[in-house]
């Protein structure tokens, strides 16, 4: 099917990321909207759109490389010919099973930092942002330096500092690194954003039941992932459904007042390995 078309008057949602959560969460938010969905994968992107277009979304796709700042650029201008832009939501990102390190670094840690700074830009009153991290930012070691070097460096200058030259290159390690960034770039932004009259905020899901906990389920490291869900309590993944829900909530009218924080949707599971895991 052809992709569906408005006119400006409709407020615009942006949704980086055509996976599962990435259309679970255009599908609860796209509604009498225009929406955008952005991918690396035209492939993924054709097919996303093509779903969503059949369920009466309006909904067009736009190749972009979120690593790449003149990608990023560019969405941001196409979002902003379609209408006024009151929603974004950030959930492009690689897994520690996906990619490698480089891979992870380039697109979780600094294609964020490209998304939140250049959305800023066209972000007015009333406009919300969500950026999907993980709770595995919420297990990272670092330093108070060292985050605020993450939350406020220039985009620019991320991959060089020190905390992510000392991943290496462990992709699991790029990966919670990344995601605590994610975290404390949001915290940082929330003032700009606010000054504008608009807000800025992370949800960090546990497992998830995407392709990309899949992925994760069947690497090296899948047996502690589903070992680790039975003894923190949840009994089950998350679904993308669960998540696009806290999203919703976090762009609509119950949430004025939150700005500049994130929000778990992980089961207990941080909770668990903060108090509960044996060393």
């Amino acid at each position: 099917m052809a992709e569906q078309r408005s006119g400006p008057s409709r407020d615009v949602v942006v949704v980086t990321g055509a996976g599962g959560m990435g259309v679970a969460i255009a599908r609860r938010t796209g509604s009498g909207r225009t929406v955008l969905l952005a991918d690396a994968s035209r492939g993924q992107l054709d097919r996303a759109v093509g779903v969503l277009s059949d369920e009466g979304y309006a909904v067009r796709g736009v190749p972009t490389d979120v690593s790449d700042r003149g990608s990023v650029d560019g969405l941001v201008a196409e979002a902003a010919a379609e209408g006024r832009v009151a929603v974004v939501v950030h959930t492009a990102g690689v897994s520690a099973a996906q990619g490698s390190a480089e891979t992870i670094l380039k697109v979780n840690l600094l294609g964020t930092a490209h998304v939140v700074d250049a959305f800023e830009a066209v972000a007015g009153p009333g406009a919300a942002m969500v950026c999907v991290s993980s709770m595995a930012g919420h297990v990272a070691a670092l330093g108070r330096e060292d985050e605020a070097a993450l939350a406020t460096a220039p985009a620019e200058h991320l991959l060089g500092l020190a905390a992510v030259k000392a991943v290496g290159d462990s992709a699991t390690r790029a990966y919670i690194v990344s995601k605590r960034a994610n975290q404390v770039r949001v915290e940082a932004a929330a003032l700009a954003w606010s000054r504008r009259g608009a807000r800025i905020n992370s949800v960090s899901p546990g497992v998830v039941a995407t392709a990309m906990a899949k992925a994760e389920a069947e690497g090296p490291s899948g047996a502690h992932m589903l070992s680790m869900l039975e003894a923190s309590g949840a009994g089950r993944t998350g679904t993308p459904t669960e998540i696009a829900d806290a999203v919703a909530f976090l762009i609509g009218p119950e949430a004025r007042y939150i700005t500049g924080t994130d929000l778990l949707v992980d089961g207990g599971q941080a909770a668990w390995l903060r108090h509960h895991r044996q060393a």
